[in-house]
């Protein structure tokens, strides 16, 4: 029992051994057809000579010539003249030279060599394919034309199954629509999708891209930008850790730490989502959204969760919504919405407008801020219904307060400068002599009042008209009779800092997308995922 026990165990291990051999001995180089055949030993030692119609078959690859040197114990073939090495149906490489190892199953071809596949073909001077791997590479200027795309590159590398182009050194893609530049580009033929990495750049009539990381399809005209990356039109800069652009619709998205900049306006709109629509000349911003305009020598910063700017240079509008906030150095407000055109230089302060200049409160039903095209300055302010004026009285616990029914008031160099309160003016102010001792508390009534500001307070107050009123003494004048109805004082609302314009939550959201920016940047090596949107943008928008 024992002997047979160890008789089967040992024939397994012969035919194992055998089979084991088997694999690793390499097939033979098998000469299927030559119009002569000889040997020269002058000339080639140890190699026949084929000559006329040669066709050698490998292992599934025929290789076939006008001449070759076939070393039958090397397993080797020099092949010359209309060398043709075609695997399948996928690949067929032509050149004038080229030398087959069946042992290793390498070919080297140089001389005008030509690589072939149904989706690219390839352009060198010299190309080696490694049959094992299935790669092949070339270390000369190559040229890849795939339908409408052209690459040029010094050096690269095609891996056959996945049907991946690898570029490392200056590799040009020039597109009808675009020239695309990158020292490290994967490029996928039959699928058109090109993987860029390291610094990169796209040139086209509508616009430059610059990126460090990003995925293009260009079948769809679509891309998915990261790290680094932005999108240069003639007026606008386009910035953000994610970019998503269709060049067929001319749209780009933007996702964290967006910025877009407008070179002719002088304006800078920030957020943490954007949409932008080039055709209809157009913008949206959300998620801690904030456009910055240079006016009269000093930036405004306007909030609000949603901003949208349209219109072409000169005929453009910007809107803002919901809890709109905006801060000027010597100015600052609130409202519901804001609507601002530039044609005619109005800007409304929509639902609940509330206005500080300086120390001054300033309310009201409607408030327009008005400017001046030819100067690109602040003109004049006009609040329309239940006008309210409110300051502190800076040494005493009272307030000064003025009453309207409209409000029309001039800027000089950018600060509120003249006011008129028109039909039915009050007053409640404080008077002070030059010790700034309380004289007494002047209340008032006329048809007209006119205040002067100076450095945002105010100097003098004009009345004008059925005048009527006294100055009364503090002790003589009730708490309840120093105050107008309606009074509302918000100065724990005022806006002293373009910080201030943004809403706690924003602040901590902001914070939690800085954080997420500082772990990608971390993340050198890791790589890129393209955002689904960017491969099925269309089914995408329909959803919405």
């Amino acid at each position: 029992m024992n002997k047979l026990l160890i008789f089967i165990c040992f024939s397994l291990f012969l035919i194992t051994s055998i089979k084991v051999n088997a694999q690793k001995t390499p097939k033979k180089i098998i000469i299927e057809h030559s119009d002569f055949a000889d040997v020269n030993q002058a000339e080639m030692p140890d190699a026949f000579l084929l000559t006329g119609n040669v066709v050698v078959n490998h292992d599934g690859v025929v290789l076939t010539c006008n001449k070759a040197y076939f070393f039958q114990k090397e397993n080797y073939i020099k092949a010359f003249g209309n060398v043709q090495l075609v695997q399948g149906d996928t690949l067929y490489l032509n050149s004038k030279y080229a030398e087959y190892n069946g042992n290793v199953k390498k070919a080297f071809a140089t001389g005008d060599a030509v690589m072939t596949s149904p989706d690219a073909t390839l352009s060198t001077d010299t190309i080696n394919f490694d049959r094992n791997v299935q790669e092949v590479f070339y270390n000369t200027k190559g040229t890849i034309v795939n339908k409408e795309n052209t690459l040029v590159s010094k050096s690269g590398r095609y891996y056959v199954a996945q049907k991946k182009f690898q570029f490392l050194t200056e590799v040009v893609v020039t597109n009808p629509k675009y020239v695309m530049k990158s020292n490290h580009l994967d490029y996928y033929s039959n699928s058109g999708h090109s993987y860029l990495f390291g610094p990169s750049t796209i040139t086209s009539a509508a616009n430059f891209i610059y990126t460090e990381k990003g995925f293009y399809d260009s079948k769809k005209n679509l891309s998915h930008f990261l790290k680094r990356s932005y999108i240069k039109y003639d007026n606008r800069l386009i910035e953000g850790d994610s970019l998503y652009y269709d060049r067929n619709k001319e749209f780009a998205s933007a996702t964290r730490n967006v910025k877009i900049t407008d070179s002719i306006n002088q304006g800078i709109v920030k957020g943490h989502y954007a949409e932008v629509f080039q055709k209809k000349d157009s913008m949206y911003v959300t998620k801690r959204a904030v456009a910055v305009n240079f006016v009269d020598n000093d930036s405004v910063y306007i909030h609000g969760k949603k901003l949208m700017v349209t219109g072409k240079e000169g005929d453009r509008i910007i809107r803002a919504f919901n809890n709109v906030r905006f801060y000027k150095t010597d100015m600052s407000g609130k409202c519901d919405s804001i609507h601002s055109s530039s044609k005619i230089a109005l800007t409304k302060l929509i639902g609940n407008p509330i206005l500080w200049n300086g120390e001054s409160q300033i309310t009201g039903d409607i408030m327009h801020l008005i400017g001046d095209n030819k100067t690109k300055k602040l003109d004049s302010l006009k609040v329309l219904g239940n006008t309210f004026i409110i300051s502190k009285d800076t040494l005493g616990t009272g307030y000064n307060q003025i009453k309207g029914l409209n409000l029309f008031g001039k800027f000089k160099e950018g600060k509120l400068h003249d006011v008129d309160i028109v039909k039915n003016a009050e007053v409640i102010y404080y008077m002070r002599n030059d010790d700034h001792e309380l004289i007494g508390i002047n209340k008032n009534v006329s048809s007209k009042i006119n205040i002067l500001f100076d450095q945002n307070t105010i100097e003098t107050i004009t009345f004008f008209q059925q005048v009527d009123g006294d100055i009364f003494p503090e002790d003589e004048l009730d708490e309840h009779d120093r105050k107008f109805r309606g009074f509302k004082w918000r100065g724990d609302e005022r806006i002293k800092s373009k910080d201030d314009i943004f809403p706690e939550e924003e602040n901590i959201y902001h914070d939690k997308m800085i954080e997420e920016t500082k772990k990608d940047d971390a993340k050198e090596n890791v790589p890129m995922k393209v955002r689904k949107e960017t491969l099925d943008y269309d089914k995408k928008k329909k959803k919405k």
